[in-house]
């Protein structure tokens, strides 16, 4: 999901067209980074309209962890960083509340969008993710949780907060999970739709931190087991893959990086036009200079030169008739993207995609949207992980 365009649910007609934002099915589930990026889908409405102040989920019959979604003043022009910092002292305005003399709106911050295409597209995301690589993680944080405390997890760009509904579950003991993004209204649900035990009963708190992963610095990661993340490599330049990957390996925690897209689309029946929207799709992604399809082989690459080990995964979408709405709005995305990156397609993109979608509305169309998850392991010292 991804900082290419991508249509509005919401504005879509059956002709393809396209708005700043972020492909669906591809890109990151959040506006966590500075361009504009986030999945396709509606604008979310106006800060305040579901209350966007700091918010922390309780654990189960825990106490919540502080909450750390304010920021310090922040001089004019300065933008928040994920550096992680101290509750600020009484008065200073929260970063929640924009826009504030202090910390004005940025004009490369992303557009925000309404959880709803979160929500749609949330369960094709937990049967797409790579099971296989649950083992080795839990072998990996096997004995790494702190004795007090509990295991302690970054999940970068975390939109309404998908990746910790369904990894915490799978996972063992108590856990603190540090919620970034950039959208305080989608940090609200996040926290509030947090779960709230482990797999084997452990207190699962939160916390909110509004920040910019794209300056991601070591010490943000002081002290934590595991960074996640989903559909976030394919929206950074190979500069940010590397910084992140230099992070997650001077603090020493694991990283699992999920969703990225693969490049590769199948859809039965097929139709001669695929291959080229599939090409032309492929091509806006990289056109800013952001890596797309090519993001897992170089975090891949990223992470090894600092001495990680990696494993990575096919973790394929699979929409079929019991995902049509996930479907026309992700063909919808898709179509108007390549239509954006070569125009001369739009009058036989638009007859395709009322075919497509045509197609998809009687429950005839299946779509394979290919993504690829990544786990990267630090190596003990004197041996292997």
């Amino acid at each position: 999901m991804s900082g290419p365009t991508a249509s509005h649910p919401e504005q879509s007609t059956d002709a393809p067209r396209s708005t700043t934002g972020v492909i669906p099915g591809a890109g990151p589930t959040a506006g966590a980074v500075r361009r504009p990026a986030g999945p396709a889908g509606p604008p979310a409405p106006p800060a305040g309209a579901s209350g966007s102040g700091p918010v922390t989920a309780l654990g189960s019959g825990a106490s919540a962890a502080p909450a750390s979604g304010s920021a310090p003043a922040l001089v004019p022009g300065e933008r928040a960083t994920l550096r992680l910092r101290e509750n600020p002292p009484p008065g200073t305005p929260h970063a929640e509340h924009p826009p504030h003399p202090d910390n004005p709106p940025h004009p490369d911050d992303p557009p925000r969008y309404a959880p709803e295409w979160l929500r749609l597209r949330e369960p094709a995301d937990a049967a797409a993710r790579a099971h296989d690589l649950l083992g080795p993680l839990r072998a990996h944080l096997k004995g790494r949780t702190p004795p007090t405390g509990g295991l302690v997890v970054h999940d970068l760009g975390c939109g309404t907060g998908s990746m910790g509904r369904w990894l915490a579950p799978r996972l063992d003991g108590a856990q603190h999970w540090v919620l970034h993004d950039r959208d305080p209204y989608l940090l609200h649900f996040a926290a509030a739709g947090a779960p709230r035990a482990s797999a084997d009963g452990g207190h699962v708190t939160v916390e909110t931190l509004r920040g910019d992963i794209a300056r991601l610095t070591p010490d943000a990661l002081s002290g934590a087991a595991l960074v996640t993340a989903s559909a976030l490599l394919d929206v950074l330049t190979a500069e940010e893959v590397g910084t992140l990957a230099a992070a997650c390996a001077a603090a020493g925690c694991a990283a699992l990086l999920t969703l990225s897209v693969a490049g590769r689309v199948e859809l039965d029946p097929a139709h001669p036009l695929d291959a080229e929207i599939t090409e032309a799709f492929n091509d806006h992604q990289r056109h800013t200079g952001l890596l797309g399809p090519d993001a897992v082989t170089a975090a891949g690459e990223a992470f090894a030169a600092h001495g990680v080990t990696v494993r990575a995964h096919p973790s394929p979408w699979r929409l079929g008739p019991d995902e049509t709405e996930l479907t026309a709005q992700w063909l919808r995305g898709w179509v108007g993207a390549a239509v954006e990156q070569r125009p001369e397609l739009r009058a036989r993109a638009g007859a395709y995609l009322d075919e497509r979608l045509a197609a998809c509305a009687d429950g005839t169309l299946g779509v394979v949207v290919h993504h690829t998850d990544l786990l990267a392991l630090p190596r003990p010292t004197g041996g292997t992980p």
